[in-house]
């Protein structure tokens, strides 16, 4: 198997994981990224609405400031975060977005002038001061008060990874594409690199690190429909779990995002809303200002896509072949903002609905879309369980979430997070001295040889179809994990993801398997995948609260008392189920937990008695 050294070594090739890369090389170390596709490819690009970051230079955030951005963030995560990390993110994400626009990125800018703008569903008219002219504009996202979400029309993802990508190749960082890392490389301690799979050839290569990081983005695919690419399946949190070291943090925490459209699930972006759309029913009515008055659409994710769920019960959903839905209407934002400000998203709907969004409704509905949980690390993004180890962006849990994350949040936070965590990695390079034990690393060289090969052997054999076994993993969460959860539906999945995890151990190939086959490329992370859902249903079994995106019908209150912490979910050698254990969701808490001033709901302080008492 050929072996292959590097100083740092970043599983994905995204925006966290180039960003930390860049850190890296510019402190004089080597360094390669991984990644499946090629890197301008990664699902970094598809991110279209806008990087928040308090720059005030608008009208409508006038005012803003870290402090006002800390707010909304851990009122967002239903203080849920660790608010030492909000705070850190928040001060840091200004400095990012200039930075990003010194590498190249195209803002949106700050025109003078007269402007029209939607709040509530109503126009009305700002000017622009003519001293902020030129400067970074920005636009309304759920859950804020001020405008603070900098936005490259709506390809900001696209933007921003182009402008990475090039700054990666002039400070000669290495990324392989087509390939995949299907396991650590550890001695129990320290994390050594990885064992990676060419998904060209479908041979095994040894890569050696320093330090290794994982970046490769969520785990959105265990769901059946996701907003997020066919990559975005677990593999980073799947080699970790594998450890038996490193926890996975609050799994349970799984975002749907109120506008995919129906029937493919693509995202169009929370910028649509925050231009000044709106959510209609059946009758094409207006109905989130009758739920939410002060936000209306611009509630926080998991509150809105709560309430659209609320209104399909209640019979207000448009009835379709694919299933129910809602209606998204721009109309009235007129065809020059649609067209310009909101170029993607009249793309998408053009050319996989095939309406016109200037003239038409746009078909959509609450869809999987983002991953609060993740590989836990502290707040300088080394992993909870093995040294040399690190993790940035939706792969990692550090915890700047919570259980709901806030639209552009997310975004801002692979640059700010991939800047941090890659300083880490230097400073850890620059004092480390990492043995690399043969006789462990050629172990471990031949465990995942031989599990490729005994796949390889069992061509056409009567296992089970991986197709099949992931179909009945989606069945599972689609009843049990989604929007609104109980518990007897939580104990049936619970209960038939542990036979599907048996099932996914079982698995015999239909193809050969040989070179670029996506069949042998399930089958080897389907029982990962499997125990990524357990993670997800089982934690959300025991999580007897709600809170943020997690909302368990059967205990609607939020419980300070007994729930405000964090889920780490440990996968141990032969376990059955994850191992669960909790610490505080915030080593301090510079705003207590109060009302969100949304989403309404019971809270149970944590200075309430218990029943018994």
């Amino acid at each position: 198997m050929q072996t292959i050294f590097t100083d740092g070594l970043c599983i994905g090739a995204g925006l966290a994981g180039e960003r930390a890369a860049l850190e890296m090389a510019e402190a004089g170390f080597e360094v390669i990224c991984l990644s499946l596709v090629p890197a301008r490819r990664s699902h970094s690009v598809a991110a279209q609405g806008g990087m928040q970051a308090a720059l005030g230079n608008c009208a409508m955030g006038e005012g803003d400031c870290p402090d006002v951005h800390f707010e909304d963030t851990v009122k967002g995560s239903d203080w849920g975060c660790d608010q030492e990390v909000a705070r850190t993110f928040v001060d840091t994400a200004p400095v990012e977005m200039r930075r990003l626009a010194h590498w190249g990125v195209p803002w949106n800018r700050v025109v003078p002038g007269p402007k029209t703008y939607y709040k509530g569903g109503k126009a009305f008219e700002k000017v622009e001061a003519e001293e902020k002219s030129g400067l970074i504009n920005a636009r309304a996202f759920g859950g804020t008060a001020k405008w603070r979400t900098c936005f490259a029309s709506d390809g900001t993802g696209h933007a921003v990874l182009y402008t990475m990508d090039n700054r990666a190749a002039q400070l000669g960082v290495t990324v392989v594409d087509r390939t995949e890392a299907i396991a650590l490389i550890h001695d129990g301690e320290n994390c050594l690199g990885a064992i990676v799979r060419c998904l060209r050839t479908g041979e095994l290569v040894t890569y050696l690190a320093r330090a290794t990081m994982i970046a490769t983005g969520g785990f959105g695919r265990i769901y059946r429909n996701s907003t997020n690419a066919v990559i975005n399946d677990g593999g980073g949190c799947i080699i970790a779990q594998d450890t038996g070291l490193v926890p996975l943090g609050n799994m349970e925490a799984v975002q749907f995002h109120p506008t995919g459209i129906v029937p493919s699930d693509i995202l169009v972006t929370e910028g649509c809303r925050g231009d000044g759309g709106t959510l209609l029913d059946k009758d094409q009515q207006r109905f989130m200002h009758e739920y939410e008055p002060e936000k209306a659409e611009l509630a926080s994710r998991d509150v809105v896509s709560r309430w659209m769920t609320h209104h399909m019960r209640q019979g207000k959903g448009v009835q379709s072949p694919y299933g129910e839905h809602l209606w998204l209407d721009i109309r009235h934002l007129g065809e020059e903002h649609i067209r310009t400000k909101l170029r993607e998203v009249d793309e998408i709907c053009q050319s996989f609905l095939g309406v016109d969004p200037v003239d038409s409704l746009i078909a959509v509905r609450p869809t999987q879309h983002y991953s609060m949980g993740g590989v836990r690390t502290d707040g300088t993004g080394a992993a909870y369980g093995l040294k040399g180890l690190f993790s940035a962006g939706e792969a990692c849990c550090w915890d700047m979430h919570g259980f709901n994350r806030l639209g552009g949040n997310s975004l801002a936070e692979t640059v700010v997070a991939g800047g941090i965590v890659g300083k880490t990695m230097a400073e850890f390079l620059a004092g480390c001295e990492v043995s690399f034990p043969t006789a462990t690393i050629r172990d471990i060289e031949k465990r995942e040889q031989e599990r490729m090969d005994g796949l390889l052997s069992n061509v056409g054999g009567d296992g089970e179809d991986a197709f099949q076994v992931r179909e009945a993993m989606f069945d599972v969460l689609d009843y049990a994990a989604g929007i609104y959860r109980n518990g007897t539906d939580l104990e049936r999945g619970v209960a038939e993801l542990q036979e599907i995890h048996q099932r996914s151990l079982n698995v015999s190939l239909k193809s050969n398997g040989l070179g670029a086959n996506p069949e042998i490329a399930l089958a080897l992370k389907l029982p990962g995948m499997v125990r990524l859902a357990l993670s997800v249903t089982y934690g959300a079994l025991m999580r007897t609260e709600s809170r943020g995106s997690h909302t368990r019908e059967d205990h609607p209150e939020r419980n300070d008392r007994d729930w405000l912490n964090r889920t780490l979910a440990y996968w141990k050698p032969g376990a059955e189920l994850p191992l669960l254990e909790y610490e505080p969701a915030s080593p301090s808490m510079a705003i207590p937990p109060g009302d969100r001033g949304y989403g309404g709901g019971k809270i149970i302080s944590a200075d309430e008695p218990k029943p018994s008492e």
